[in-house]
């Protein structure tokens, strides 16, 4: 079943190297990014079914970097872009897009999250593997999910996209 409004997130962990501009070509020890840290907060979550792919690249993570400031003065406290792959990768794309300490590009490495909260999609067909994030953004407010937009066509970003998050604020 997949997670709905007023349901809690899962207790998982995922993985993610946090921003250090010292660390310019490589990701430090990657750490843990514990969904329960959470407790308090009101964070946006995006997942993508993967890092440097045409449309999550090149539309999903700008769309939430160019409406960072909207998003902090609606008291978004953290925006997380989840993936499932790892902590390294994640790493590499949050440098390559410059969205530097505006965005948590955080690793579902296991697919934990995703087969948690039912947002898996399968794109063995794809060359990609069968555990994959659905394309998703959800807003969770101390844990409890306030709004999820889930992509039914996975190269579309609509309800899943920054303006369709601001209007659900």
């Amino acid at each position: 079943m997949t997670i709905k409004v007023g349901d809690t997130l899962p207790s998982v962990t995922l993985k993610h190297c946090p921003y250090d501009p010292a660390l310019e070509h490589a990701c430090g020890l990657p750490q843990n990014l514990d969904i329960s840290s959470f407790r308090g907060k009101k964070v946006i979550i995006f997942g993508v079914p993967g890092a440097f792919t045409p449309t999550c690249n090149n539309q999903h993570v700008p769309e939430f970097y160019a409406k960072y400031n909207e998003f902090k003065a609606r008291g978004i406290d953290e925006i997380i872009c989840l993936s499932t792959t790892d902590a390294f990768v994640m790493d590499a794309w949050g440098k390559w897009t410059h969205t530097n300490d505006k965005i948590i590009f955080a690793a579902d490495g296991n697919a934990e999250f995703v087969h948690a909260t039912g947002l898996v999609l399968d794109l063995t067909v794809a060359g990609m593997g069968a555990n994959r994030s659905q394309r998703f953004a959800l807003v969770a407010d101390d844990l409890v999910v306030k709004y999820i937009g889930v992509e039914t066509n996975g190269s579309i970003v609509t309800v899943s996209g920054a303006d369709a998050v601001l209007a659900a604020l």
